[in-house]
């Protein structure tokens, strides 16, 4: 595994990921931002961001498989939101859970979570990319 997730003494530990990931790899992969469309292009949980979430990252995860990779390799995140306020996070959680839950693991990489305004269609309330690092 080229990825080591870490959370250092003296920052917060937050549940939901790590601060800090180590990457030993050589090579690096960039997964364009996934939004909540199935394999057809037609958006999954639509009104619903926690299932949107979980669309996004289960694309991701598709995206790494098809370059031999998991979410085990997953460097970092950044989640966009749409007319985001703290009250989404529970959301935001549940989604990454029901995620974790098919793929075997809670994703827990860093990330970096963003409000936006709006993303490429109004269906879609979250939109998540990633960097990984393989062996």
């Amino acid at each position: 595994m080229a990825i080591t997730l870490v959370n250092p003494r003296g920052l917060p530990e937050i549940d939901a990921y790590r601060q800090v990931s180590i990457a030993t790899g050589s090579k690096m992969v960039h997964i364009a931002g996934q939004v909540a469309w199935d394999a057809d292009g037609v958006t999954v949980g639509e009104g619903d961001l926690a299932a949107q979430v979980e669309r996004c990252y289960l694309n991701i995860a598709t995206a790494l498989a098809e370059v031999g990779g998991s979410f085990d390799d997953v460097a970092k995140v950044t989640v966009y939101v749409v007319d985001w306020t703290p009250e989404k996070l529970p959301l935001v959680l549940d989604g990454m859970a029901r995620a974790g839950a098919k793929l075997g693991a809670t994703p827990v990489p860093p990330g970096t979570l963003l409000g936006v305004a709006a993303l490429d269609v109004p269906e879609h309330l979250v939109e998540v990319e990633a960097t990984a690092v393989l062996d």
